[in-house]
């Protein structure tokens, strides 16, 4: 796959040829695609080379769990959602929180306006899709916080195991779908459904919005300086990507389908994705929120009877990388 090489690039590379570059394994949430846009362009750009670091992206996709990618040591490093993340934590795998490019979450239902759903008071006795594998998280959560079942009946939801798709709702078979601002929304759109026949539901507008796409590591190598730095110069780099395609989208929507290997990815989606993206990502620089993080972990506890983490996490974010990522 062709590379960019600026002409300093190429001369650091030459004059410190003989300096080997750590490598790095990063694995994707899932399938390449402008969610994911700042590690491609800081692989494209150069950035992580100048760092030292000799970086593969793995994709992901829906038979791919993260967390058991990084448990099985086929990865140095994950993006994941805080809920699946922390809910992992408290079975017993150690991920901790090293960054977090996501500042806002992307989250929502999306329902037909003919459903008569005008607020989440007339979710009762309807039909929502809801993703599983860890993406239910957020949901579950949600309806234990407005103190609506999900065991279907008159004043419950009943739960459509959502695949990654949005069939459930053009097929009438679900009044509303999870969706992402940045994807499935635009695929109901692109379907030939108008947006003023759906009525959406943010999770950041709710409240209860939690996490989406940190990046985590394994605990016990955080007691190695050299991974540490690794991962400090990994952050650094891949901000450095997340800034350039906020100012460049289309060019970074690009790139992204330059390492799209599948080729199902369009350049109309692709941009708009970016875009969308963008705003999710705008301002950050890699460090945690502490009440953002607080406000995600309240809202996992919120879950009645059966809520997401029984008990508040301990050790499951650190500054220590980006304190490092920042500092230089």
């Amino acid at each position: 796959m062709k590379k960019l090489m600026t002409t300093a690039m190429a001369f650091g590379l030459m004059s410190g040829a003989a300096a080997a570059q750590d490598e790095v394994t990063l694995q994707l949430k899932w399938v390449t695609q402008a969610q994911f846009a700042g590690y491609y362009v800081a692989l494209e750009n150069g950035y992580y080379e100048e760092e030292g670091l000799d970086v593969t992206i793995n994709p992901g996709g829906p038979d791919i769990a993260p967390p058991q990618v990084l448990a099985g040591g086929g990865a140095d490093v994950i993006v994941e959602w805080m809920p699946a993340a922390l809910a992992a934590r408290e079975r017993g795998l150690p991920l901790v929180n090293i960054a977090q490019p996501f500042a806002r979450s992307g989250m929502m239902l999306t329902c037909w306006a003919d459903a008569g759903i005008e607020g989440p008071e007339d979710f009762p006795g309807r039909t929502l899709g809801v993703w599983f594998f860890g993406n239910e998280y957020p949901f579950l959560s949600w309806m234990s916080q407005l103190g609506i079942s999900t065991d279907g009946g008159e004043d419950g939801v009943e739960v459509l195991q959502q695949g990654f798709n949005v069939d459930p709702l053009l097929q009438r078979q679900a009044d509303c779908i999870s969706t992402m601002t940045y994807n499935e929304y635009w695929q109901v759109i692109d379907a030939g459904v108008s947006p003023d026949e759906l009525v959406t539901f943010a999770y950041e507008d709710g409240g209860v919005a939690t996490l989406e796409d940190g990046l985590y590591v394994d605990e016990a190598r955080l007691d190695d300086p050299e991974f540490v730095d690794e991962m400090a110069r990994f952050v650094r780099a891949s901000m450095r990507g997340w800034d350039w395609a906020e100012e460049n989208t289309e060019e970074a929507a690009m790139i992204v389908l330059d390492y799209d290997e599948s080729g199902a990815q369009t350049e109309t989606h692709q941009i708009r994705m970016m875009r969308e993206v963008s705003e999710l990502t705008a301002g950050a620089d890699g460090r945690l929120d502490e009440e953002a993080y607080q406000r995600t972990v309240d809202t996992l506890l919120a879950g009645g009877s059966d809520p997401v983490i029984t008990e508040v996490p301990e050790g499951a974010f650190t500054h220590v990388v980006t304190d490092a990522a920042l500092a230089d």
